[in-house]
Formats: C-alpha cells, structure tokens, sequence
C-alpha cells in the first residue's frame, strides 16, 4: 500500500499542477510599467545591459523561494512575521514605501493598458483605465479564490506575446550576445539609474508579499495545514515551491530579456531612444517590426496588465492586513474580509486616478523602480533573518545554501543602489 500525502501538503497530479503562486508571481513582474523601463533599457542602451537580466535569474529565484517558504512554513505572509518579530515602526515604514510605490505602478499600469487599447479600439483612454481598474477589482472581489487562480494561470500566456516578438524582428545576433555574456558596469549616472531600475523592477518588493500570502492563500483553498507543522513530511511541499518557483522566475527573465532584445534590435538600432510609456513602445515597433510585432506587443501589455494589476492591489492589502491584524486571503467572503478588499479597491482606485495628474508616466515609472531597488534590500535583509530564525521556521528554517544565495542578492541590490546613489 502506498504511503500517504503529508498532511502539511496536499497531493498534485504532475509538475503542471505544481504551478501556481510562483508562476502567477513571476508572470506578474513583466507588468506594463515593467514592460516600460525594459523597453526604455532597451532603446536607450541596445544590447548593452542585457547581462542583468541573466545574472538577476538566480537572486531572484533564491529570494522568492526564501518569501515563498515562509508562507508555506508558518501559515502567514511577511507582513505578519515582520509584526511578531520586529519594532512597529520599521514595519509601518517598510509597508508605507510598499503601498506608495505599489499605488504609482498600479496607475503606471492601468494608464498604459488603456493606451494601448486605444490604439486598437479608438476611445476615451480614461474611461478605459476606469474599465481596466473596475474588472481587475470585480475579479479579486466577486469570483472564489480557486476560480481565480486558474484565470491568472491562463492569463500568463500572454507573455507568450513578447517572447515572439524577437522572433520577428531583424537581430544583429552576434552583438545581441555579447550584450548578455559580456557584463558592462555603469559608466555614468544615466547607466547606473538604469541598472538599478532593472533590478528594481525584477526584484521588486510586492512579489515577496504577494508570493508568501499565495502560499497561504493555497493552504486555504486545499485545507492543508502550515509545513512547520509536519517538519518531517514537507519533502514534498518544499520540492512543489522550488518547481513552481523556478518555472515562474524563469519565464519573467525569458520575457524581460525578449524585450530588451526587441527593442535594442528595432527602436535603438534605428536612433529611437527615448520613449514614454510601454504604449509608445508598441506603436514605435509598428513601422519598424511591422504590424504583427506591434499586435503581439500591444496585446502583451494588456493581458500582463490585467494579471499584474490585482498582484500590486493585492500585495499592499496582503502588507496592510497583516500589519493591522485585519481579516485577510481572496478566499474570503467580502463580508468576512471587508478591510481587505477595501484596502484592494482603494489601491486600485487611486493608481486610476493618478492618470488624471500631469505627470511624465517614464519619469514616474523609472522613478518606482528606483524606488522598489532601494526599499529591497532592507526588506530582503528582515526576509532573510526571519527565515533562518528557529522561533519563526521551527526545523524548517531555510539552508545555509538558499541564506547565501539570499545575502549574495541583498547585497547586489544594496551595492546597485549605492552606487545610484553615489554617482
């Protein structure tokens, strides 16, 4: 007779089924904003910092598992340890600059997403982002958690757009690689502010609050208990987030660096190299890549729109309701959790209205990942200490291996945005 599952794990049917929270997550860090400054990186530098997108994999593999585990093991996101374990205020601070940054990416996101729906569907664009805002509040709010889930699943094929586009265009192949395998340091204070928006919107705090309340929320929906408290049966739980989570990091870099590609190949390669939003991205590849190149991106950035936007809603009610001790998960009932789906309409309501201000949406956008490249390694840091706490992992607490490969990315991001800063 076959053994049974451990109960801190339910059974799954294969390594598809295994994708979940890591393969929404990841999904969800190519939203249009970074879509954005991948496009902006790419027209304005080429081939040259493509390299970060392939030495960035490992560090934010190694941290989403860290965030990941610690859902998984105690059965509450970071916000919640964060409470139990650290002084009040830097955790009121931690998710103050998480919510700011969160709200101006969500307005980043929804103005781009009616942009570009205006360049296929001739329309308002403020109505179209008040449309955008109120289907990606309608979803969270109204439909179950299981049913949900399997919507971003599918939703992540969009990404399947910008991986094409390349595949499309004219490429200078040989310098293309070269700009992967050749590490260029920045040279100049437009480089390094580049170098750190890259990493800040791969790296970017709200995946860590987003995947670790996902665990959770799994644990919810498959009425399985935390993994701490079958140390000895999570074998296969902690196998299922390392699949999960290296699959959906895997597919973010493969898309990131398609289209730094596109774009150095098209946009850059034509003396292109400044552009606004990921909607001037798409209508510049027009002309140059042609009218399928310029369908994939277009469609791209609204269906990765429509999957990152409740991620960044989401993830700052996940920060606010573990902070305040509110009723919380996507699996509750509006009227079990009003606080935090509140606190979701509330987030998405005001990035909507951040498109009525006049500002300059690649200034802004640049801005934020800026901004989330200097938030992340202190939060990474408080991530990191907590998963290698006994008192919060119990015999789960996070090998010294996957702790290395942590400090090595927390570092990385505290050297990127030092120099930033310095320069």
């Amino acid at each position: 007779m076959s053994e049974a599952p451990p109960p801190g794990d339910p059974p799954r049917r294969g390594w598809l089924a295994a994708l979940g929270p890591g393969l929404v997550t990841g999904a969800a860090d190519d939203d249009p904003s970074g879509i954005g400054t991948y496009s902006q990186v790419g027209a304005q530098f080429g081939f040259a910092l493509g390299w970060v997108m392939v030495l960035s994999y490992p560090l934010l593999v190694g941290i989403q598992l860290i965030c990941a585990e610690i859902g998984a093991v105690t059965g509450h996101g970071i916000a919640h340890n964060l409470r139990r374990h650290y002084p009040r205020p830097v955790l009121a601070l931690a998710i103050g600059l998480l919510v700011v940054a969160n709200t101006i990416n969500l307005g980043a996101d929804l103005g781009a997403m009616a942009a570009v729906l205006r360049l296929l569907l001739p329309g308002p664009a403020l109505l179209y982002t008040v449309l955008f805002a109120v289907l990606s509040v309608g979803l969270e709010v109204w439909v179950s958690y299981a049913r949900y889930a399997r919507i971003l699943k599918w939703v992540t094929l969009s990404l399947l757009a910008y991986i094409a586009v390349p595949f499309v265009a004219r490429i200078d192949w040989a310098t293309a690689w070269r700009g992967l395998a050749l590490p260029a340091l920045p040279s100049g204070r437009e480089q390094a502010m580049a170098l750190i928006a890259l990493l800040g919107t791969t790296i970017s705090p709200y995946l860590f609050f987003w995947q670790s309340g996902q665990e959770v929320e799994e644990q919810h929906r498959t009425h399985s208990a935390p993994l701490g408290l079958f140390a000895r049966g999570a074998g296969d739980g902690l196998a299922r987030i390392r699949l999960d989570t290296m699959v959906g990091m895997a597919i973010t870099h493969l898309t990131a660096l398609a289209i730094v590609v596109a774009t150095a190949a098209t946009l850059h390669a034509h003396g292109i190299t400044r552009i606004a939003s990921a909607d001037q991205a798409a209508e510049a590849l027009r002309p140059i890549a042609g009218e399928f190149a310029f369908a994939l991106f277009a469609l791209g950035i609204i269906g990765t729109g429509l999957l990152a936007v409740p991620v960044l809603a989401g993830s700052a009610a996940y920060g606010l309701s573990e902070t305040f001790g509110w009723t919380e998960g996507l699996d509750r009932k509006p009227a079990e959790a009003r606080a935090f789906y509140a606190a979701i309409a509330a987030a998405t309501a005001a990035g909507a209205a951040l498109n009525l201000l006049a500002i300059d949406p690649m200034r802004a956008l640049y801005w934020t990942a800026v901004l989330n490249g200097l938030l992340a390694p202190p939060l990474m840091a408080m991530t990191l200490l907590l998963a290698r706490n006994p008192r919060v992992m119990g015999r789960l607490a996070i090998s010294r291996r996957l702790a290395a490969l942590g400090w090595l990315a927390t570092g990385v991001m505290a050297t990127v945005g030092l120099v930033f800063l310095l320069s």
